[in-house]
């Protein structure tokens, strides 16, 4: 019971930690700032699931790109969705499932731009 409620308590945390604002990050990559919005990254702003919600660059939603954004990946590690070898969420994972198919939802007509 205690091992589960630590566990419980420590998915939430993370969730919590990863509610911030992930396009302020340090790690060299454009996030879809104001000034390069939509070139690589997905709007800021995004509903998740949404065309606008794309990684460009890692070719996922940019609301699960555990690549761009690390405080992601104990989410998936907790939900059992994670390729250690690889180090991305097992349904990321082209290099162990190859028939995996990531598309961008299409374009809504009068969508965010």
């Amino acid at each position: 019971m205690k091992t589960a409620f630590h566990s419980l308590l420590f998915v939430t945390l993370v969730l919590l930690a990863g509610c911030g604002d992930k396009h302020s990050s340090d790690d060299g990559h454009d996030h879809g700032n104001e000034s390069t919005k939509g070139a690589k990254h997905g709007q800021a702003g995004a509903v998740p699931g949404s065309y606008e919600d794309w990684c460009a660059e890692h070719a996922v939603p940019e609301s699960k790109c555990t690549r761009c954004d690390a405080s992601l990946v104990a989410a998936f590690k907790a939900t059992k969705d994670w390729c250690a070898e690889h180090g991305l969420p097992e349904s990321q994972c082209l290099k162990c499932n190859p028939d995996l198919k990531i598309e961008r939802p299409p374009q809504q007509a009068g969508g965010q731009r």
